[in-house]
Order: structure tokens, then C-alpha cells, then sequence
């Protein structure tokens, strides 16, 4: 594929490089080599791209000059994902049923779908359009699925979800298992209470490997169009996690949390139930919140705290000890 015609694909300015270039690939800015387009998205590679052998660098617009070519973009990571896609596209996969699936009679089915090995769609289900379930994929009674569903291996729907169009379910998603609902009684014994209300995923929404988005006893679990869910996330029962956030792995939210618009959790964060997180707002690694968090805030910390207030007490740890031994010091001669 030549430069220019990558360029052009993905709206980049081309620099001191020839359009007629012949790219065969993309890789990593340390390994790529001579036919080889990479990108520089993080300012920490920025040196790696003065001495990279690639024939092209996917690059934003006021980066410094280089000696290999530049595609100069507003966005390199969005432009290098673009330019990944014209080289790779994902296994194709024929409409069609395979003999071991088992499909109940009152199911509904659209055109073009492809159902594999040992799938399992029980009664009074609706699958649209041009959907893709590989083996051993199972949807419950009830549930409604609409246009270009993709679910690997293992992926479950449970009974009367709801999910939107171009939702892609990774091996082993939980799509509305019973919330983490228990009643103590007299006795000290926990009573179950019953989880009837379904989880909805809107258009857009890809739920990763190994992730649980719980039903709710009552309200129901909301995730908005656009979200994308990493692996092993826990949504809890009646969460509502607003358009286009993103939880990255190992994220915990506590039941009837409620999650803004454009929000981003970072790795391993925890969100205590009823609390509410603010359109816009990041929440940084490892961090517990406790509280409401405002619209645009940036926290870290547990329980988080404003990410500059975080950062001045955390460069306080280590002194810590220095500072006691100089207090009881003083303490003694007063």
C-alpha cells in the first residue's frame, strides 16, 4: 500500500517522504523497519522516533522533525488505529447454523447470521441481523439482541437483556447474572433476594473477557452507547455507567453506582455503591472511591482525593519516619 494512499485514509499531513512509498506494515516504533509505518501517540517514545528505521511515522502536528517520513495528525493514536485496520482485518466467519446447535422454535433469527458449534438460544429470544456467535455461546430466554451482535466463545446473554446494535461480547463476558443481593435473617442466615430486572447494553458497547455486568432486584443496570468494558471488570447490580466511559481492567463498581458521560477508570479502581462520578472525571490506578466525585475531576488515592493534593502527600510518605524521629527528639527536650 503506498504513503499517500494511507495518509489520505486516515486525514494526515505527509512530510519528507515520498507519497509513492511502499508501506507492508505497521509495528512498534523500537522494532519497525525500512517498508514499515509506525506512530508516536506517548511523549516518552519521542527520542525512539529520531532513530527509528521505519519508513514513516505516524506523528501529531507540531512534532519536532525526524529523518524518517511523518504523518502529521491531530490525533496519532485514533490515525494508527485507522492505519492498523487497512492491514488488518478480523477472521470472516459465513452465515449459517451449525448441526450442534440448539436453537428453541419461538426464537427469532435476522438474516445473515452465523451460529456455531454447541450455541444455545433458549425460547422467545430476537438475534438481528448479520450477528456472530461462536461455540458454546449461550442467550437465555428473553433476551433481545439487535444488528451486528459479535459473541466469542463462552459469552452469555441471561434472560430478558437487552443489547443494542454492534455490541461485541468477549470469551467468557456475563451479560446480566444475579446482583450481589443477600438478606441477614434473625438466625444470622443470608436470605437471597431475587434479581428480576435485566442489564441493557446500548449500541456500540464492547464488554471484554471474563467481565460480569450484574442484574438488579429492582431499577435495572444501564450501560450506555459507547462504553467499552475491559477484562474482569464487576459492574454491580442497578449501576448506570453513562455514553462512551471507559473501565479499564479490574475496575469494581459497587451496586446502584452511578457513572457519567466520558468518564475514564483507570486499572483496578473500586467505587463504593450510591456513589455518583461525574461526567468527564478519571479516576487514576489502585484508587477506592468513597464519595461523590465531581464533573471534570481528576483523583487518585484511597479514598481519592484531588490528583495534585494526592500527588503533594504522596511525596510526603518517605519523609514520614524523618519527621517522627525529629518530633519525639523535640517532644524530649521540651
Amino acid at each position: 500500500m503506498k504513503l499517500g494512499e494511507i495518509a489520505s485514509a486516515i486525514g494526515a499531513r505527509l512530510e519528507n517522504a515520498s507519497p509513492t512509498t511502499e508501506i507492508t506494515g505497521i509495528a512498534g516504533i523500537e522494532n519497525a523497519h525500512s517498508g514499515q509505518l509506525t506512530f508516536v501517540a506517548n511523549p516518552k517514545y519521542a527520542a525512539a522516533a529520531r532513530t527509528t528505521k521505519a519508513s514513516a511515522v505516524i506523528v501529531e502536528e507540531d512534532f519536532p522533525a525526524i529523518s524518517a517520513g511523518m504523518l502529521r495528525s491531530k490525533n496519532p493514536y485514533l490515525a494508527f488505529a485507522q492505519a492498523l485496520a487497512m492491514f488488518y482485518q478480523p477472521p470472516k466467519y459465513a452465515a449459517g447454523i451449525h448441526r450442534t446447535a440448539v436453537i428453541d422454535a419461538s426464537a427469532r433469527i435476522g438474516e445473515g447470521v452465523h451460529i456455531g458449534p454447541y450455541v444455545v438460544i433458549d425460547e422467545n429470544v430476537e438475534i438481528g441481523r448479520n450477528a456472530v456467535l461462536l461455540s458454546h455461546v449461550v442467550i437465555y430466554r428473553g433476551a433481545k439482541i439487535g444488528d451486528n451482535f459479535f459473541a466469542h466463545t463462552h459469552a452469555v446473554v441471561r434472560e430478558n437483556c437487552r443489547v443494542g446494535n454492534n455490541v461485541i461480547l468477549q470469551n467468557g463476558a456475563i451479560i446480566g447474572a444475579d446482583g450481589f443481593g443477600f438478606a441477614k435473617d434473625n438466625s444470622g442466615h443470608w436470605h437471597k433476594i431475587v434479581q428480576p430486572e435485566p442489564v441493557v447494553l446500548e449500541d456500540e458497547v464492547e464488554v471484554q473477557a471474563n467481565s460480569c455486568v450484574d442484574r438488579a432486584s429492582v431499577g435495572g443496570t444501564h450501560i450506555g452507547r459507547g462504553v467499552k468494558i475491559d477484562n474482569l471488570v464487576q459492574v454491580g447490580h442497578g449501576s448506570q455507567v453513562g455514553d462512551d466511559s471507559l473501565l479499564a481492567a479490574q475496575v469494581g463498581l459497587a451496586g446502584s453506582t452511578e457513572i457519567g458521560e466520558k468518564v475514564i477508570l483507570t486499572g483496578q479502581v473500586g467505587v463504593v455503591g450510591h456513589c455518583k462520578v461525574g461526567d468527564g472525571a478519571i479516576v487514576t490506578p489502585q484508587s477506592g472511591v468513597a464519595g461523590d466525585i465531581p464533573a471534570g475531576a481528576i483523583v487518585s488515592g484511597s479514598p481519592a482525593v484531588n490528583h495534585r493534593l494526592w500527588l503533594k502527600y504522596s511525596a510526603l510518605l518517605s519523609k514520614l519516619p524523618e519527621m517522627a524521629r525529629a518530633l519525639r527528639v523535640r517532644a524530649s527536650k521540651d
